[in-house]
């Protein structure tokens, strides 16, 4: 399978002021990612908050442009496109927002907001445009009296649904999804859930899923990479790493999430996630990790393969 996304060494540093009178600190919140995302999958990004999804969801995305590193998305340059690539890159990848209270323009009904990328992007006539986003409605489930309707007459759910639809409007290859179900309530967690996988098999699309919850990521990915810092700590197929994880803190995040914990040795990680303006020497986890030695305080791990998938510790084949 063709990779619909690949990025190789991904960063994107900030320039950060600290005082007035103090020099800018330097925080890198994506530092050296790499993945590749092939058609019709799901690679699930997980970690803390602060650990660089959020981030690495911009630059996939094109809102935000990389420090340094290559990103290409269906097969094009996206670090820097060629002009006639521009218009391509920006409908084959679609975003869903975290809050769908906040992502939707209130002051619009449903049918407008659907329309809206097909006025931007296309040449469709207006009864075009309004079939496609009535046909887009069912498809999520929303009925055709919703068109007319304000985003505030909808509950939570119904509103995520919208901006699943609208995202799909330009019949995309890969749909960032930046915590699409964590505003929501349990109840209606599934139903979305259930909703994106039922969408990715009609449409055949790609999923770049930014999750903290493991539950969740355990129900819809294919594949798992763990940040931690700006960094990627482990990677691989979901089923190796949720049944043997051979980094700590992948172990640790198993072992705080009661749904996958089972019977899993319980981790207590010690301290604070470290300030990404001041990271630690060596393994960024040497200071939260209790196997860590002289060896982790001092020589950052590389990410390197250990079986059936990539670690970046240092003592992972102890792990197997």
């Amino acid at each position: 399978m063709s990779a619909v996304a690949a990025a190789t060494e991904l960063r994107r540093h900030y320039r950060v002021r600290r005082g007035v009178f103090a020099k800018p600190g330097l925080l890198k919140a994506v530092d050296g990612v790499s993945f590749s995302l092939a058609a019709g999958r799901t690679l699930a990004v997980v970690g803390e908050s602060g650990c660089g999804k959020s981030t690495l969801a911009r630059m996939v995305t094109l809102i935000e442009p990389p420090t340094s590193g290559d990103l290409t998305l269906i097969g094009r340059d996206a670090v820097k496109p060629a002009r006639e690539d521009r218009t391509p890159l920006r409908r084959a990848v679609q975003i869903v927002f975290q809050n769908p209270y906040g992502s939707l323009n209130p002051r619009k009904k449903v049918g407008a907001i659907l329309e809206e990328p097909l006025v931007i992007n296309t040449r469709l006539a207006k009864a075009e445009r309004r079939e496609q986003a009535r046909d887009m409605m069912t498809k999520v489930g929303l009925r055709p009296e919703h068109y007319h309707r304000y985003p505030h007459m909808f509950s939570g759910g119904q509103r995520q649904r919208i901006a699943i639809a609208r995202a799909l409007m330009l019949r995309p290859k890969l749909v960032v999804a930046d915590e699409p179900v964590s505003a929501l309530d349990v109840s209606i967690q599934a139903q979305v859930l259930n909703l994106l996988r039922d969408l990715q098999v009609e449409f055949e699309l790609s999923y770049l899923f930014i999750s903290h919850d493991l539950g969740v990521v355990q129900h819809v990915s294919d594949d798992v990479l763990v940040m931690y810092l700006g960094r990627a700590v482990e990677q691989g197929q979901k089923d190796a790493i949720f049944r043997q994880p051979l980094h700590p803190y992948t172990q640790a995040l198993l072992a705080s999430t009661p749904s996958v914990a089972r019977k899993r040795a319980h981790i207590v990680l010690r301290g604070e996630l470290p300030s990404p303006l001041n990271p630690p020497e060596g393994c960024a986890f040497n200071t939260r990790c209790p196997h860590a030695t002289d060896r982790c305080r001092t020589e950052r791990p590389p990410l390197r393969p250990v079986g059936d998938r990539q670690v970046a510790c240092h003592y992972a084949e102890n792990f197997a």
